[in-house]
């Protein structure tokens, strides 16, 4: 077959495979599960074969129109370059340990043939997103993404959580891609055509009339998308999902089609040094910002979650200072350590009974529960803290290196004032990355009080799938800055050594100082016992997370308001805290300025219709009654009172004709 085949058939296999999954989901249980894991590892290997053939050379570009539109056409077209060869492997290797470990995490859901339906469908638009080289198809993927995520995430669609966030997270991202197709619409009409091609030409040409416009409206789709600051309040609240889904949005699908997005049309930002400047601002508040509240939060799932918003402002911010190579080089390797980083935690939540870390530091022994997650959720988060030889390291100090270039005047690419705000930012963002890294595993594998719940060792689909994922969060980064450089523009990954010693030096005393906090705390501070945290039978994992979702207030309430004797991230960050754990009230200015007048809106209108409009309705319906009440009262049946009636109007008729004559 030729590579263009082979790519056609990448995303429509777990296509096939959903609707498959779908029809025979009743009739024919048993197939559920081959359905939902074969198509998408055939996607995997169809996805490496096509990567082993474009091997970073030139892109592999194709287009047939699919019907006249006038005069911009949207064409079903391919352009696949190196970056897009690796992300489709990258989210074929995370959809597949996802659908495996799902069969054993869902084996006694119910609802299991619908939910890997839409995981395939879902990851079938992520790959449509990545191999399509028309904007308009991308588009497609991209709200297909979306709409299967409303229906993921609201699972457990028993808890008003999972309702709720699953409701939240559509109307957001749904919010960012308003203007976002708004953008895509001018942007084809200055450059006369969808195709990205066909656009980075015009771009190339100067034939954009409008660069910063265009720009602008684009990064708020991407902001919701990507969950970037201020549309990022809808991902912590979407770990209501099951675990799987969390680690399937967060790795390599959804939040990562902003990111690639930009990476496609980034010589467009480049257009524009406000666009640029405005991409560095928005990353930067969006690392600090999601690290400092991940420092504060309880729900391990939480943590997580703020984790991957900040990983994407490492992301954007190696975009704003003009490097697609470290923004997509981090992206892989960010998908790897965190998809192992969830599925760990589903693992970690299905032995403690609960998402809360306060509850786990009073468990001990809990990593003997656990032995997998435990080693393989140690190397991830080595990962996500950059401590050197892990993977993260090297993309996160490929992201430092590009700003102190830009800074020290090595590429003219970028503004320097966006340089000079990755750089800072992103070295701050590292060491609060060490700091709740270590936070998360002391509380989570180092507490003391109450053994932990022996609920036996758990299905091999659940822990094998943790140490195939191990493998590239410790190989990939070290494999792809020597051996991979070709598939990301020839660009040269090799981290610099003062980004290397900084980014090093501050996670080092980041984990040192949360550690020295961790011990201060759990030796002044009396040990509060386990008491509330009840032993969950084995069973269905994905049953207990929901009871635990259910259960747990900490986790999705008022988390400033389950204080933990032991947790050295109160001690860390002080007064901060409290602002930290409610995401610095965003959601609360949100509510203020959106939420409520669209409530008070409502309900003007409600009044309106039900005092004002129905009132009018009413009287339409009575005056008719009344006037016919009156007529009816002359009806007597009396055949003289009828005659006398016909003979009075005759005079009155005659009198008004002699009147009106007389009067002409």
């Amino acid at each position: 077959m030729t590579t263009t085949t082979l790519a056609v058939l990448v995303p429509l296999l777990p296509f096939l495979g959903a609707i498959a999954g779908l029809l025979l989901g009743r009739i024919a249980p048993g197939f559920v599960r081959p359905l939902a894991v074969l198509p998408t590892l055939a996607s995997l290997a169809l996805a490496a074969t096509v990567a082993g053939r474009q091997g970073g050379d030139q892109a592999v570009d194709a287009a047939t129109e699919l019907t006249p539109t006038g005069s911009v056409p949207i064409e079903l077209a391919l352009h696949i370059d190196g970056f897009a060869a690796l992300t489709a492997v990258l989210v074929g290797v995370v959809a597949s340990c996802v659908q495996i470990y799902s069969t054993g995490y869902l084996r006694d859901d119910p609802r299991y043939p619908s939910y890997a339906a839409l995981v395939s469908l879902f990851t079938s638009a992520m790959l449509l997103v990545v191999y399509s080289g028309d904007l308009m198809v991308l588009l497609v993927g991209w709200e297909v993404m979306g709409i299967c995520s409303y229906f993921l995430v609201g699972h457990y669609w028993e808890t008003p959580e999972a309702r709720a966030a699953s409701l939240k997270a559509f109307l957001v991202t749904k919010l960012g891609d308003v203007p976002f197709l708004i953008g895509l619409f001018a942007l084809a009409a200055d450059a006369g055509s969808f195709r990205i091609t066909r656009v980075l030409g015009a771009v190339a040409n100067g034939s954009l009339e409008h660069p910063t416009l265009i720009a602008l409206l684009l990064l708020a789709g991407v902001a919701g998308k990507s969950a970037q600051f201020p549309l990022h309040t809808w991902l912590p609240d979407a770990m209501a999902g099951p675990t799987p889904v969390s680690a399937l949005i967060h790795a390599a699908t959804m939040v990562a089609a902003g990111v690639y997005f930009v990476a496609r049309l980034l010589p467009l930002f480049e257009a524009s040094q406000a666009a640029m400047i405005v991409l560095a601002v928005m990353a930067a508040v969006t690392m600090a910002g999601s690290a400092l509240a991940a420092l504060a939060q309880d729900d391990i799932k939480r943590v997580l979650a703020y984790s991957t918003i900040g990983q994407l402002g490492y992301m954007t911010g190696a975009l704003a200072v003009a490097d697609r190579g470290a923004a997509v080089f981090h992206l892989l390797s960010h998908g790897a350590f965190k998809a192992l980083l969830f599925l760990a935690a589903g693992v970690i939540i299905h032995a403690a009974g609960t998402n809360s870390l306060a509850a786990m530091s009073r468990m001990s022994h809990l990593r003997d529960r656990v032995p997998d997650a435990y080693w393989t959720m140690t190397v991830a988060l080595l990962a996500l803290a950059a401590i050197p030889p892990f993977s993260g390291f090297f993309s996160k100090e490929a992201v430092l290196g590009v700003a102190e270039h830009v800074v020290t005047g090595h590429t003219e690419h970028a503004p320097a004032a966006a340089g000079w705000i990755v750089l800072l930012s992103g070295l701050l963002t590292a060491l609060l990355t060490a700091a709740y890294a270590m936070r998360l595993w002391l509380l989570a594998f180092r507490g003391h009080g109450t053994e932990a719940p022996d609920h036996g060792r758990q299905p091999l689909t659940m822990t094998a799938v943790l140490w195939v994922l191990a493998v590239p969060s410790i190989a990939l980064g070290g494999l792809a800055f020597r051996v991979l450089p070709d598939w990301f523009d020839g660009h040269d990954l090799t981290p610099t050594l003062t980004t290397s010693v900084l980014g090093t030096g501050v996670a080092l005393v980041g984990g040192i100082v949360t550690y020295a906090a961790w011990r201060h705390t759990t030796t002044a501070a009396a040990r509060v016992p386990l008491g509330a945290v009840a032993a969950h039978p084995e069973g269905d994992a994905g049953q207990v997370e929901a009871e635990a979702i259910a259960t747990h207030e900490p986790a999705y309430g008022d988390v400033a308001y389950a204080p933990d004797p032991a947790d050295p991230g109160r001690l860390l960050l002080g007064p901060l805290h409290r602002h930290a754990a409610v995401g610095f009230h965003v959601d609360a200015v949100y509510s203020a300025l959106f939420v409520r007048p669209v409530r008070a809106g409502a309900s003007l209108v409600r009044f309106l219709d039900r005092e004002v409009v129905e009132t009018y309705v009413r009287g339409a319906g009575a005056l008719p009654r009344w006037l016919g009440t009156a007529v009816r009262g002359a009806q007597t049946g009396n055949v003289q009172t009828y005659v006398s009636a016909l003979l009075a109007g005759t005079v009155v008729l005659a009198v008004a004709v002699v009147l009106v004559a007389t009067g002409a």
